[in-house]
């Protein structure tokens, strides 16, 4: 008998296809759909955070690309800074027309404040509220300048730069209650009652300007005793040759004392803005991350306590034929069908997340490819490791240990 048995064939274990690894695979999760459910929607919620974050990121980088290429690069802004002393200084009122003499440069504007003209609504409003609102001798070249538009209204022109006539930023019309530009819409400038012919929108360029008033040069000169020196100019000049112009904007400026003179680009302001929003988008992908780390952890769980459930399965598999490695390969390939309907879910919902955030934001829906092939990648690694011991342990349980456990 045992020289028969010794002369028999052995039988190896029938292959498991990928079709079957996947259909056995799904079978817990067919069985326990509820408990399925809640371990793929923390992975679900780990990757949705991520892909959102960056999504969200690159979307708001997008439209700051969008802005800067709309209202240019180019702009130079000079400002009066201290003197030795730390006393305020002043740059020439002639500075203007020397800049425009530099080869490079397209275009000059300036503004100066007139630092006694307080701006009110009206006469009956107290003197110490001032509502931190300035008021700026403009040039009628300004909005081209500074890529300045209007919301309502018009700009100054030839005629009325020398009469009673504002124009009024964003922000100075949202303090001073007013909501577009009339013949009946009056505000007090230093005493004088000046019409408000005109209401800025918002100038990403030059931020000041938004809180300001502006009036003609020489109805400040005339009427509020404006001393004609410009507080700040704003230059344009060719984009191949910026720094060389700005090498030589503050002795141009001010020949005698160039060391009073402040420039700066206030473009690269708006990029220093969103090098400040990504490092808040770091700190969020570890929230992400975190969520995700969760996520794996309620897939092991899932999977351990699976194992503990299905020991009577385990064992009538292994009593049919099924091998360690089947056994192992089931239980790792249901980890990772778990984690991959998770990561799906997570992904699609990041995107949606972003294009609808963006949409409603007016900004580019950008979602980068490495950060859904990235998060998509995650959730397999993390299924890996979540199911890897739970599908080792069901591997070891001999046929009858697993069948005798009640």
């Amino acid at each position: 008998m045992a020289a028969m048995e010794a002369g028999r064939p052995r039988l190896a274990p029938a292959r498991m296809r990928p079709r079957d690894v996947m259909r056995v695979g799904a079978v817990g999760l067919r069985t326990r759909p509820l408990r399925a459910f809640l371990s793929a929607l923390g992975i679900a919620i780990g990757i949705a955070a991520m892909v959102g974050v960056v999504g969200l990121s690159s979307s708001s980088g997008a439209e700051l690309d969008r802005q800067l290429s709309a209202l240019g690069t180019n702009l130079l802004t000079l400002s009066a800074g201290s003197t030795l002393m730390g006393e305020a200084a002043q740059l020439p009122t002639d500075a203007e027309a020397m800049i425009e003499r530099i080869g490079p440069v397209q275009a000059v504007s300036s503004v100066g404040k007139v630092a006694e003209a307080k701006v009110y609504r009206s006469e009956q409003i107290p003197e110490a509220q001032t509502g931190g609102l300035t008021t700026y001798a403009a040039r009628l070249d300004l909005p081209a300048t500074v890529g300045a538009t209007l919301r309502s209204g018009t700009w100054l022109n030839a005629a009325t730069e020398r009469y009673p006539a504002a124009v009024l930023g964003s922000s100075a019309a949202q303090r001073l209650g007013v909501g577009a530009a009339g013949p009946d819409t009056q505000v007090v400038v230093g005493g004088v009652r000046f019409t408000v012919v005109g209401v800025l929108a918002p100038v990403a360029l030059a931020a000041e300007l938004d809180s300001g008033v502006m009036i003609g040069w020489p109805v400040a000169a005339g009427r509020l005793g404006f001393d004609g020196h410009p507080t700040t100019l704003y230059t344009r000049s060719e984009e191949a040759r910026l720094e060389s112009v700005r090498q030589v904007l503050a002795g141009t400026a001010n020949p005698e004392a160039p060391n009073e003179v402040d420039i700066s680009r206030p473009s690269d302001v708006l990029a220093a803005k969103q090098a400040t929003s990504q490092a808040f988008t770091g700190l969020l992908l570890g929230v992400g991350a975190v969520a995700l780390l969760v996520g794996g952890v309620g897939v092991a769980n899932t999977m351990v306590i699976s194992v503990l459930e299905r020991r009577a399965e385990i064992g009538l598999r292994r009593s049919l034929g099924a091998t360690r490695g089947q056994i192992r390969t089931q239980f790792l390939a249901e980890s990772l069908l778990l984690s991959a309907i998770g990561g799906t879910g997570g992904v699609l919902l990041g995107t949606a997340v972003t294009m609808g955030y963006a949409l409603y934001s007016g900004w580019p829906s950008v979602v980068p490819v490495w950060a859904t092939a990235g998060g998509l990648a995650a959730t397999l690694v993390i299924g890996a490791v979540a199911g890897l011991y739970p599908a080792v342990r069901a591997s070891r349980l001999s046929p009858t240990e697993a069948l005798s456990t009640p």
